[in-house]
């Protein structure tokens, strides 16, 4: 096995766990903080947006079974990757998207698959997104952590109350 990590910003991170969490591969998707300096965040902390930090998911994973360009392809069809000021209807920094990248390697590929992305046309406005290094990752506190499992109609009503799964289905369709 050759464990990895990926760490994605995309939003909300609570609409953030479920789509890698169905992979074979995939063996572990934490919901947390990162990009800040302020050292072991709480969620209120974070949402006042003062941290720096942006909610997102640490995804471990085996390379040997799903690939980092598998992972970056499901991270892209998750967000709005125009919106430089957040995710649907939330706003602010703690909601901007990135990728955080642990190697070279991982810079590599997520700087082409940003330019893949615009490539494809499928947006009228340029990729927001952020490709940073990767910092210190702050698991959130235990009721973020698998949040469309433990409160699922909550998760389900805010999905679509959000704008997110409308702007998925109009953007990838079933692929999403």
């Amino acid at each position: 096995m050759a464990k990895e990590l990926a760490t994605f910003a995309g939003g909300c991170f609570w609409c953030m766990v479920k789509p890698f969490d169905r992979y074979d591969g995939v063996l572990s998707v934490v919901s947390g903080y990162t990009g800040g300096e302020v050292e072991n965040p709480s969620y209120e902390l974070v949402c006042t947006n003062s941290t720096g930090h942006r909610e997102a998911v640490q995804i471990t994973f085996d390379n040997e079974i799903i690939s980092y360009e598998t992972l970056l392809s499901i991270f892209w069809k998750q967000i709005d990757p125009t919106d430089p000021g957040g995710q649907f209807f939330d706003r602010g920094e703690s909601y901007q998207t990135a990728i955080f990248t642990h190697s070279a390697e991982q810079q590599r590929l997520a700087e082409q698959s940003k330019k893949d992305l615009e490539a494809t046309g499928k947006f009228d406005r340029p990729i927001a997104t952020d490709i940073l290094q990767a910092k210190s990752f702050y698991p959130a506190e235990e009721g973020h952590q698998q949040y469309y499992l433990k409160n699922p109609s909550h998760y389900n009503r805010y999905a679509v109350g959000s704008g997110r799964v409308q702007f998925k289905k109009n953007h990838w369709g079933d692929e999403a």
